[in-house]
């Protein structure tokens, strides 16, 4: 049995993790491992990739800036969050607020330092990341279409970053890079709809704010109608072997996703919406594994 100091600790390494999203951070750093393994460095051996100190680096400063980047946005939103997620922000709220800033600075650092293992240019990109991300919770994200756009720009940064380092320019990465934001873009919008509550009390000026639910409404529309231009593109154009049967299930996915956006009308609707987006990214993920079974199964054997 766990004493009441074990017990506290547990607690506040909980609430930790809660507010760093531990669970996006591996989601992202196992994303950005089988992005590089069969889409950007198709070619190369699989041990030459796994064991790239370089790329290591690479990922494991990306997850402490994205970490740091939680922070630094529960920081800002504790607020409306506290509105928007009462139950969340009661478990978040284990960590006082000092360490939590303690904590963001000290993996802000951490992270710059081990760029620098790669080059300057990287401590150049990550610093300017960090900046970015401040920058957003700061101040972008009260401000309507600027502060979604900006978000998903920063939420695709990752895979960016290591699309830049093996420097694969083919016209099929950008097609999924587009897909990808254009989903994310999506989603954030979605957050907006779901959040609209919080965000008037705290007078953040979001889409649905200035502009009302049904506008924001036909915005995502229109959002989810472009993504599946290039669903189609890689389905019929684009060689991406078994994973084109994930793009056809998005089809189906976003479909039904565009009925039940004009129809919701409540926040318990919203948080459907955005899972039912949010499994599509994470199914995303895992689905690259099928753009060729065979090397999967070469690579691992």
């Amino acid at each position: 049995m766990l004493n009441r100091k074990n017990k506290l600790l547990l607690l506040k390494l909980l609430s930790l993790f809660s507010v760093v999203r531990g669970y996006n951070i591996l989601i992202i750093i196992f994303a950005q491992y089988l992005a590089s393994i069969y889409i950007l460095s198709p070619n190369l051996p699989l041990r030459q990739v796994v064991f790239d100190t370089n790329l290591l680096v690479i990922v494991l400063a990306t997850a402490m800036v994205i970490a740091s980047g939680y922070i630094i946005n529960n920081f800002y939103d504790a607020e409306k969050d506290l509105i928007n997620k009462p139950h969340k922000t009661m478990l978040d709220r284990l960590v006082s607020q000092r360490f939590k800033l303690s904590t963001y600075f000290l993996l802000n650092f951490l992270a710059v330092f081990v760029a620098s293992y790669v080059s300057f240019k990287a401590v150049v990109f990550f610093s300017a990341y960090i900046f970015g991300i401040w920058f957003y919770s700061h101040k972008l994200k009260k401000m309507a279409f600027v502060g979604n756009f900006v978000s998903a720009t920063l939420a695709i940064t990752p895979f960016f970053v290591v699309f830049v380092y093996y420097r694969n320019f083919e016209t099929v990465i950008f097609v999924h890079a587009l897909f990808l934001f254009l989903l994310i873009l999506a989603r954030e919008m979605i957050k907006d709809l779901e959040n609209i509550k919080g965000d008037i009390a705290q007078n953040y000026k979001t889409i649905p704010v200035i502009l009302g639910v049904q506008f924001s409404k036909y915005l995502i529309a229109i959002l989810v109608l472009f993504t599946l231009i290039p669903s189609l593109l890689l389905i019929f154009k684009f060689d991406v072997g078994n994973m084109m049967y994930f793009f056809v299930g998005c089809i189906f996915l976003l479909i039904l996703f565009l009925v039940l956006l004009f129809k919701s009308d409540a926040k318990i609707h919203y948080v459907w919406l955005h899972n039912i987006l949010k499994f599509i990214i994470i199914s995303g993920v895992f689905s690259i594994l099928l753009i060729d079974i065979n090397l999967v199964l070469n690579r691992i054997l």
